[in-house]
């Protein structure tokens, strides 16, 4: 197997698990059976599994961060066609890895459907641009 071909499959198993996380958040949508919480801090672990895809799928390697902005700036020094879109979505993400984990920054009751609404959105936009460019 070429080191493309290996790095695809590392790419896929990341894949695999954003689609798991997918899965929940969906769940967590359409039932209301669990928090606008959840959605956002599962959105922005969506969002990091498929942009740490596809620098694998481009380099074989990513840095152990969850910094989405720092992720797809890195995916900027492989593919020139990173949008404006795509850098505000994780924008809006970034913050819900801590802030949705700890109580003393953001209480739970701030969380609105609408911020799950939101950063479910901009998750499935990240995993359209990432699918674009592996499945090319």
């Amino acid at each position: 197997m070429n080191n493309k071909q290996d790095n695809k499959k590392l790419a896929i198993e990341w894949i695999l698990r954003a689609q798991d996380d997918e899965v929940n958040a969906v769940g967590i949508l359409r039932e209301r059976n669990g928090t606008p919480m959840h959605v956002c801090f599962v959105s922005q672990q969506i969002s990091e599994k498929y942009l740490k895809a596809l620098l694998l799928f481009y380099s074989g390697d990513y840095p152990k961060i969850h910094n989405l902005s720092a992720l797809v700036a890195m995916i900027g020094l492989h593919d020139d066609s990173v949008s404006a879109e795509l850098i505000d979505a994780t924008v809006t993400l970034d913050p819900y890895y801590i802030e949705a984990r700890y109580p003393a920054d953001i209480p739970i009751e701030s969380f609105t459907w609408e911020m799950a609404n939101e950063s479910f959105e901009f998750a499935m936009k990240i995993k359209k641009f990432v699918l674009s460019r592996i499945e090319k």
